[in-house]
Order: C-alpha cells, then structure tokens, then sequence
C-alpha cells in the first residue's frame, strides 16, 4: 500500500503545467495499491459541483482511470475550494473528508487537515472563514448563476492577493499553541496551505507541511509503510 499525499496545487486552466503534472503523478502512482490524499487547494477556485468544461473533463477521465487500478482517492476542502464537494467527487469515486480527519497506520494516528485552522494569528482571515463557510450562506451562493459565482471568487482572490502583500509572514503561518492542540492526541500531524514545506518536530511528534506546486515542481510525501515514519522525508515531484 502506497500513501500519497499532496495539497495546494491550485489548478486552474491558466496554468496547464500544474494540470499536466498532476496528470502525471496519477499515471506515476496508478499501479501501486495508492491511496491518494489531497490536502486543500487543489483547485484555484471552485464555484461549485455544476461546473463543466473540457479541462475538468479531462482530468475527471485520469481519475476515473487511476480510481480502476484499484486506488483510492480522499479529498478535504481547503480555502481556496472549500465549495467542493461530494457531487464533483462521485464523478470519479473520489470520497470527501471532513476538514479534519483521521488516519490509522498501524500504531500510528495521522491527523490530515489543511492547515489554515492552524493560523490562529490571522485574525481577519478566521473571521472571514467562519463567514463564508457558513452553511446556510454556501448554500445560497450554490443557488446562485455560475457566472455570478465566477466574479464573486475572482473578487475574493484579488482580494486576499492584496491584503496577504501587508500581512507578516509570521501572522500567515501556523500558531505554535494551535500546533501543540492539534498533536496533542494524535503521533503525526499533515497539513499544507502555509507554501512552507518542511518536517517540524513538536513535542516529539512530527509536524509534515506539504509543499504548494511551483511551475515545475511540488514537494509531496510518500509513504509505503508504518516504518518510513523513522526516516520521514518530503519527496520532490519533478513534471515537465
């Protein structure tokens, strides 16, 4: 059983690099027993499961044939997609994870979230989540035209580009005591969303930050057993 997990490739059909390397880190993994674990921000934007065009399609026929081999593929929504959910998903058999899951590998208890619920510090950030991802709000702009929808998320995006220019670096990552909870009853924390690949070591317990995918590269994790933890390494994924 291959582990894989990734997060913050932020697809869109302005950058078919990004497209075509995930594209072939599918065909890479496909006949390896893979369960795949998609961190957050796998799309740019997401405006919702009723969004059709011949980019989607072709990356929904690639699921469709790595999800025939017999390979798994999870997903828990980040904050740049936090509109996706299990419609899009059943068009490959993907399987939707809550923003804060779980899993067990033997002795060991993975906790796999985003990681922006771990930047504490920004403040204007978490109050403008606990906003947009309220419920009922989600469900009203799901009811809205596409095209409404559209403007709406380049709005946000131009938006966040501006103000993250005069936010701290320190304000955007992660907050020590959020970290420190959050390990507190599990061996292993992943998470992405920060750009800031690296393996932290808390209290013990590894703190795994999957890299964002760059023009030519990502810094993903691989795991094939309960004993890779030992000697734990981000793994650079080069695509042409």
């Amino acid at each position: 059983m291959t582990y894989l997990f990734i997060a913050d490739l932020h697809l869109s059909p302005q950058y078919p690099r990004l497209t075509r390397g995930f594209l072939a880190l599918l065909q890479q993994y496909q006949h390896c027993n893979t369960q795949l674990y998609i961190l957050g921000d796998w799309f740019n934007a997401w405006i919702g499961d009723d969004q059709n065009s011949a980019w989607l399609d072709e990356m929904i026929k690639a699921l469709n044939a790595f999800r025939a081999q017999g390979n798994e593929i999870f997903f828990l929504v980040g904050n740049r997609d936090f509109a996706l959910g299990q419609k899009f998903l059943d068009r490959f058999g993907g399987k939707l994870l809550a923003d804060i899951s779980y899993l067990n590998l033997g002795r060991l208890t993975i906790r796999l979230e985003h990681g922006d619920g771990l930047c504490t510090d920004d403040v204007s950030y978490q109050r403008f989540k606990k906003i947009i991802r309220n419920p009922i709000l989600l469900r009203l702009l799901k009811a809205t035209p596409l095209g409404f929808r559209q403007a709406l998320a380049d709005g946000f995006r131009k938006k966040s580009q501006q103000t993250n220019q005069i936010k701290s670096y320190s304000v955007m990552d992660v907050n020590q005591q959020a970290v420190e909870q959050a390990l507190e009853h599990v061996d292993v924390l992943i998470h992405g969303h920060t750009h800031r690949p690296n393996i932290h070591v808390v209290q013990g317990k590894p703190r795994i930050v999957l890299g964002d995918w760059r023009e030519d590269e990502a810094q993903i994790l691989v795991i094939h057993n309960q004993k890779d933890f030992q000697k734990i390494e981000l793994t650079t994924w080069i695509y042409d």
